[in-house]
């Protein structure tokens, strides 16, 4: 991230929205005040600042975007690699996003009524992906890493408590369709999230990171559905 000793807050959040959740965690205000600069923006709220500049470097040099052949891994490997990678991302970028709607809401939703309904879809959305993250994690997750170990070992599993697994997954892709619809009427309502002209840059960041939030999303659900769900089933069935 690069950055000058005028550079405001307002500005690093307007040019990487990923930027948007520290400056959220730290309760700085990059919007009504974003004409300070960092330096400024810490003293006021007690931080170091070279503390600040090194999360905003890791927020904005991630290797999330990287490409890697996620058929030849493992079931266990790649169950980890969703856990650690795309439930960890849902969850700390739900509340920052809830937040920034509400104020948006508040805000602007008398201009734009619109915000409601966004705010609500989200809203329910989030609530079902963390229900849907946490059944994977205590339920099906560890499930898909014992067949993989019995079956690297030649041992015999018994059968889960919940049936077989291809049931259970049947009904995690019917809650992976419901979010997905409802992030097709949330990208319909804020026209591809495009923010209307003129607006702050609450309202410009917010769109960003549903935007962002959609695609890995997708991202989270094609790992799933389409390389480790079939692996795994294939597995149990061997």
């Amino acid at each position: 991230m690069k950055t000058t000793n005028k550079t405001t807050i307002g500005e690093i959040a307007a040019d990487d929205f990923r930027t948007a959740a520290i400056f959220s965690k730290y309760s700085i205000d990059f919007c009504c005040k974003g004409h300070r600069t960092l330096k400024e923006a810490c003293k006021k709220r007690g931080i170091e600042e070279s503390l600040l500049i090194d999360e905003l470097d890791r927020a904005t040099n991630n290797s999330a975007n990287q490409s890697f052949n996620y058929k030849s891994w493992s079931s266990d490997l790649l169950a980890d690699y969703i856990e650690k990678t795309h439930h960890r991302y849902v969850a700390e970028k739900t509340p920052v996003l809830r937040k920034l709607l509400n104020e948006l809401c508040t805000v602007h939703g008398e201009t734009y009524p619109d915000l409601f309904e966004i705010n609500t879809l989200f809203t329910e959305s989030a609530l079902d992906l963390s229900a849907n993250m946490r059944k994977k994690e205590q339920v099906l997750f560890p499930f898909i890493k014992k067949i993989n170990e019995a079956h690297s070992k030649g041992l015999f599993l018994e059968i889960a408590h919940f049936g077989t697994l291809e049931n259970q997954i049947l009904l995690i892709k019917e809650e992976h369709d419901t979010v997905g619809q409802r992030f097709k009427k949330i990208a319909a309502l804020t026209k591809n999230y495009t923010p209307p002209a003129d607006t702050c840059n609450t309202y410009k960041v917010t769109f960003a990171m549903l935007k962002e939030f959609e695609h890995d999303l997708h991202k989270h659900i094609h790992l799933e559905n389409n390389i480790l769900f079939p692996k795994a089933v294939a597995l149990e069935k061997a």
